[in-house]
């Protein structure tokens, strides 16, 4: 089962979302389960102090790393093989569809949000924490990366989407941007379904899509469009060695 634990100063935010739909009805099967613990518990002073002013000046409070550390050690699973520990926050490397899948397919995770100005920067040199990014921009908090990464997770869990391969064609799994969709009615406002959707020709509906999921992809997305065309061109290791001989 996959295990969650949230080290958070507002336990009182989770489940939050994650409580409702897809993820919520995992969770009260059993298929996932979370844990909110709250970092002040660990705090040594009796005001329950978990941050201090930045050493050399500035401006906002950094939460100390002896703190941090302590709510760590509470839950590490301390063996080989068990959850990575995460901290969300904006310098850290952005998350991926495959760094997703590989975190679904393992035990679990143990996530820490960071508040103020983030982390005193010796918790990362001190314990194995990986730092990860939702996006380049700023929060309050860690906490809505935390849920954004948990429910990316969650929903790659067996049993959670209806279908086993109802992601497969998603954006980010090959690479692109997902192709557009559309339902009923057939005619919106003058606006018509393309008739490729309608002509029953599974192979022109096939083509039509990666065709769509390609262009929109190269237009909105040039990062990924670059990233792509490179794996397509990338020979195969072997052949790469034969080459360099």
């Amino acid at each position: 089962m996959f295990a969650a634990t949230v080290l958070t100063l507002y336990p009182e935010m989770f489940p939050g979302p994650l409580g409702l739909s897809l993820a919520g009805r995992a969770l009260g099967d059993g298929r996932w389960s979370l844990e909110a613990v709250n970092i002040r518990d660990f705090a040594i002073d009796k005001h329950r102090t978990v941050d201090d002013t930045p050493a050399g000046g500035g401006a906002g409070m950094v939460l100390r790393a002896d703190v941090l550390a302590a709510a760590i050690d509470s839950v590490s699973d301390n063996e080989p093989g068990g959850r990575p520990i995460l901290a969300m926050t904006p310098r850290g490397k952005p998350l991926t569809q495959q760094r997703i899948r590989a975190l679904a397919a393992g035990p679990g995770a143990i996530l820490l949000c960071g508040r103020f100005e983030g982390f005193d920067e010796r918790i990362f040199d001190g314990r194995d924490v990986e730092q990860v990014s939702i996006g380049d921009y700023v929060l309050s908090g860690g906490e809505m990366g935390a849920l954004v990464l948990l429910d990316a997770c969650i929903r790659l869990l067996p049993g959670v989407m209806g279908a086993p391969s109802s992601g497969d064609e998603e954006s980010f799994e090959s690479g692109l941007l997902e192709y557009p969709h559309y339902t009923r009615p057939q005619q919106w406002e003058g606006r018509t379904i393309p008739e490729v959707l309608r002509s029953g020709d599974h192979a022109r509906i096939a083509a039509w899509r990666k065709a769509q999921a390609e262009a929109d992809t190269r237009s909105r997305r040039p990062d990924l469009w670059e990233r792509h065309v490179g794996a397509r061109v990338q020979p195969p290791s072997g052949a790469q060695a034969k080459k360099d001989e």
